[in-house]
């Protein structure tokens, strides 16, 4: 019987708190978790955890959950106003975009900012559709963290073939080397061909299976270029 009612009382207050949950985030809007600032996915998180302790342990009032769930929406309502309202705070509560590219090639420094590199810049492209580097002119992480990327206009005749990172801040993809099936020495000449004296100044190089090479060295501007593989080998 005493299990029977306690399990009644839990059901009941699981409602409720469910109700409330409900309503509160109907008031916070209705943007999507993945559009979220970084604020909202806190206090997302936040309010979630706060709900679960009333629903669990029947010896804490109900009230002071609905208390800590309505106090949490008050303050997202203050810090979404003063987002709103005041400029100088929204980069700082928000944050800003970074532009980790433009027609210079990547840029180090913006990726290092958002704690990214290379591949995960070569991965967020990909899913974009843009397989090429040398086919994007910007590209940029928005604030909450979405990707956005505007190619040239010829980019889709600039992807005739996958490239491979083979070097990646400074080092050699060994995966990739092998399945080019051309060696590391390979490409040790074309880089020395192409002036760049340490593997480490490289921030990335690529090859596609046609012949050409995107080559950018830290702190400069990238290039392309087309090399002739050996016994014409191809991807």
């Amino acid at each position: 019987m005493r299990k029977t009612i306690l399990m009644t009382l839990v059901i009941i207050r699981t409602a409720i708190i469910f109700i409330t949950l409900l309503i509160i985030m109907r008031l916070m809007g209705k943007r999507q978790i993945g559009e979220m600032q970084p604020f909202e996915l806190v206090i997302t998180l936040l309010i979630a955890e706060l709900a679960c302790i009333p629903m669990a342990d029947t010896s804490i009032p109900l009230l002071y959950g609905i208390i800590s769930v309505v106090t949490i929406y008050v303050l997202h309502e203050i810090v979404t106003l003063l987002d709103l309202k005041v400029k100088p705070l929204k980069a700082f509560i928000s944050g800003k975009p970074s532009l980790v590219m433009n027609k210079n090639g990547i840029d180090d420094y913006q990726l290092k900012r958002n704690n990214l590199d290379v591949s995960d810049l070569i991965e967020s492209l990909r899913t974009a559709g843009y397989f090429s580097l040398d086919c994007i002119d910007y590209a940029l992480y928005e604030s909450n963290g979405t990707f956005s990327a505007l190619p040239k206009k010829n980019y889709e005749e600039m992807q005739t073939s996958l490239p491979l990172v083979i070097i990646d801040n400074g080092k050699y993809d060994g995966k990739n080397l092998e399945l080019t099936g051309l060696g590391q020495a390979f490409f040790d000449d074309i880089l020395q061909k192409r002036g760049v004296k340490k593997v480490k100044r490289v921030l990335v190089l690529t090859a596609d299976g046609r012949g050409k090479m995107y080559l950018q060295q830290k702190g400069e501007k990238f290039e392309t270029f087309t090399v002739q593989y050996p016994d014409g080998k191809t991807w």
